[in-house]
């Protein structure tokens, strides 16, 4: 139980240092000796500085290191559905379906069905012997006539039972954190081409609600927020069997920053921009095959390392990235990089994925998702597959780490239910 629990602190650990940077500014009195804590806990503080040359964070060996972009609500970009997590984690571009609500609702309007539900549940941490941590994902849709589809979705993640401590190790009882996300979709055709959405949602979350600490009342971190999404099909070729383009895109999480203390510096929300295509070839009645490339950028400051001239310019003790206005932070975020156009580059992510779909009823999956190395570093191969009959569909996903860094699904299958409730009324009348 020991390991179990120290395994989980390791993966919260994020929110405790979001906290703690709360509560600096809340109360500097304890500024020094929180500022301790955090040089403790997080090491790629400990004896390194930018290199202005090498345009770099070095180590002690003169290694450059990790420079990840940082954003409160991170859940809020976990890919909740089992068919994008078998593509990579792309979705912008896919043919349309429930959980379209999480990438891009504009996809919604070019659906076949009169209206779907989708169900997900992603465990989570498991390969750390954690078994009550998890995602739980429910979206669906109604077509209100041939131009207009809404939609609307619901996110649950659990972050299980939590042991809390203060500073000092003294135990302070046990939390339930947890955090959601609610949203409703407008999408509308403007052409037989074109189609465009608006969502908006509401998210909170509450990781240490009504507890104290350093004398600070720690309170649920909420915010609305919206996407916007644009998705266009169009048939390829002039004769014989029809192959199909499509582009979308997608800003998501446009929303205010948050805090989880009155007082605190807000941080902003994981704003991403992402653009992808899918490519469909038909080859005969039966076989068919998607190729699938998507890029996405986070859309907020990037970090400024610490020991950089910029890093607190104002010397009030908080990073000057952080308290950028909204506007300011997400817009100027594709010139903001310390290192220029090339830590610019950095920070893309890309996807890619294939789906393989015979007779449109058994379909086989794989993808690879790919983040630079002083970004996150992520790097891992998605596989899976679906099978559809009727008004019923079930997909697989199953993700395999390529790196060294773990992800919280490796080694972990996910399984998401599709409900077609448009096809049983066509098939009752």
């Amino acid at each position: 139980m020991t390991s179990i629990r120290t395994n989980r602190r390791t993966f919260v650990l994020y929110y405790k240092k979001l906290l703690f940077l709360h509560i600096l500014q809340a109360n500097s009195m304890r500024f020094f000796a929180i500022f301790l804590y955090l040089i403790g806990s997080l090491s790629f503080l400990n004896a390194q500085y930018w290199d202005a040359t090498r345009g770099c964070i070095v180590n002690q060996s003169g290694d450059c290191v990790s420079n990840t972009l940082l954003t409160a609500l991170p859940f809020l970009r976990i890919t909740p559905d089992a068919r994008s997590g078998a593509l990579g984690d792309a979705g912008v571009a896919l043919s349309p379906d429930p959980n379209a609500m999480h990438h891009n609702a504009a996809r919604l309007a070019f659906a076949e069905q009169d209206m779907s539900f989708s169900a997900t549940m992603s465990p989570w941490l498991r390969n750390l012997g954690i078994d009550d941590i998890y995602l739980f994902y429910l979206s669906g849709y109604k077509k209100l006539d041939n131009l207009q589809t809404v939609g609307g979705s619901l996110r649950f993640f659990s972050l299980g039972s939590i042991d809390f401590k203060d500073e000092n190790g003294n135990d302070l009882g046990t939390g339930n954190p947890f955090e959601f996300e609610i949203s409703a979709a407008y999408s509308r055709k403007l052409s037989s081409k074109l189609s465009a959405s608006l969502t908006a949602k509401y998210a909170q979350s509450s990781l240490a609600s009504n507890r104290t600490i350093g004398g600070t009342q720690i309170i649920p971190a909420r915010t609305f927020a919206a996407d916007l999404g644009f998705f266009y099909k169009s048939k390829m070729g002039a004769s014989g069997r029809s192959n199909y383009l499509s582009i979308g895109g997608a800003i998501t999480n446009l929303g205010s920053k948050v805090a989880y203390t009155k007082t605190a510096t807000r941080d902003f929300i994981p704003t991403n921009l992402a653009l992808g295509g899918n490519y469909e070839m038909n080859f005969d009645d039966y076989n068919s095959l998607n190729v699938i490339l998507e890029i996405s950028k986070l859309m907020v400051p990037s970090t400024i390392p610490f020991g950089h001239p910029e890093f607190d310019a104002d010397t009030n003790k908080i990073a000057d990235y952080r308290e950028k206005p909204l506007f300011e932070g997400i817009f100027g975020s594709f010139g903001d990089a310390v290192g220029g156009f090339k830590e610019e580059t950095q920070e893309l992510m890309y996807s890619v994925g294939m789906e393989y779909w015979y007779d449109k009823q058994f379909a086989v999956r794989m993808g690879y998702f790919h983040e630079h190395a002083f970004k996150g570093n992520r790097k891992f191969f998605t596989l899976g597959c679906g099978v559809k009959y009727n008004i019923f569909g079930i997909n697989l996903s199953y993700l395999v780490p390529t790196n060294i860094t773990r992800s919280p699904l490796a080694n972990t299958l996910r399984f998401s239910f599709v409900f077609d409730l448009g096809a049983f009324e066509a098939e009752n009348e």
